[in-house]
């Protein structure tokens, strides 16, 4: 299966996302965006442009963002909230917890320039701990697109999915490798068969763990590959698949291994299976400024570090 995912062109993730809400929101008259001063950095112009009465700047003021995109949603409306990815939650988290997911809002977290691959802006605005912020909320879907066309996806789906969802995606432009009809939430996408190792990934890290696939299959080590584009609901049935047909796994994730998809993996394990699990993710720290894949390098995320891990795991699986 590997040999059938090819790279059909480079783009943003972001970009999926400001053509997915435009594609969204032509089919459906309730869909509204909001954003914190940043409608350039989330690719919302061609909304803009289009559906003006249906856009809503509400200045460097997240926290009121979020409290009038819960309100929007009692009179039907289905807000899309925009702005980077740790001021879509760190920042905002109380108003998050208490009116959108306890209320249980129909409101969509739509977060951007999230992990490491922010780049030079630095640790102020990297946020590595979303996902485990996100995931731990009752009720909160969390979903983490792997390249373009799955953001796209993935922001077209969720109009019409029902509840609060926080929706991650990032700013470095990335392969395409993806189809945009082979995404459902909640339902995990295997890209490789294989019996020696499982490895899950989302984000930008799938297209790293492909790249390590491919490599490993090359030493004669067979590779179950799957992204997990949903961390909550996780697909528990794919993922229990998996690691009893292989016997061990490694999670990739541009997060912290702390409270991310690696948790996530770890917790069906130690529930229905338990095997080795090595850990692709930042180890407890903030990020740093510079160039996106000079940081993913040095913080463990590339390539390399996934085979490594990979062979680290069959040692243990011994």
């Amino acid at each position: 299966m590997l040999d059938k995912i090819e790279v059909t062109g480079n783009k943003d993730t972001r970009s999926g996302f400001g053509d997915g809400i435009l594609e969204a929101a032509r089919k459906n008259e309730n869909i509204v965006a909001l954003t914190a001063d940043l409608a350039g950095s989330l690719k919302l112009q061609g909304f803009i442009k289009e559906f003006p009465e249906r856009f809503i700047q509400c200045g460097i003021a997240e926290a009121n963002m979020i409290g009038i995109g819960a309100g929007l949603t009692i009179g039907g409306k289905i807000p899309y909230t925009t702005t980077f990815a740790n001021f879509s939650t760190g920042r905002v988290y109380d108003q998050i917890r208490q009116s959108v997911a306890y209320s249980n809002k129909n409101v969509k977290i739509c977060a951007s320039h999230a992990g490491l691959t922010l780049g030079e802006d630095g640790a102020t605005h990297q946020i590595l701990e979303d996902i485990g912020l996100m995931k731990m909320l009752p009720g909160m879907t969390v979903i983490v697109p792997a390249d373009y066309n799955q953001t796209k996806a993935a922001t077209k789906a969720i109009a019409d999915y029902e509840g609060p969802v926080y929706l991650r995606f990032g700013r470095p432009v990335w392969p395409i490798f993806t189809k945009e009809e082979d995404f459902v939430i909640g339902k995990a996408q295997k890209l490789n068969e294989g019996k020696d190792v499982s490895i899950f990934a989302c984000g930008h890290l799938v297209w790293k763990a492909v790249e390590a696939a491919r490599i490993l299959e090359a030493k004669g080590i067979s590779v179950d590959l799957i992204n997990i584009h949903t961390i909550k609901p996780l697909d528990v049935e794919a993922v229990r698949g998996s690691i009893e047909k292989t016997g061990c796994a490694v999670t990739c994730e541009e997060h912290n291994i702390i409270g991310g998809l690696g948790d996530s993996i770890a917790q069906v394990a130690a529930t229905h299976f338990p095997v080795p699990i090595e850990y692709v993710g930042t180890k407890d720290t903030f990020g740093e400024s510079g160039k996106p894949t000079d940081l993913l390098t040095k913080y463990g995320l590339d390539t390399d570090f996934i085979v490594s891990a990979v062979d680290t795991v069959l040692a243990r699986k011994k």
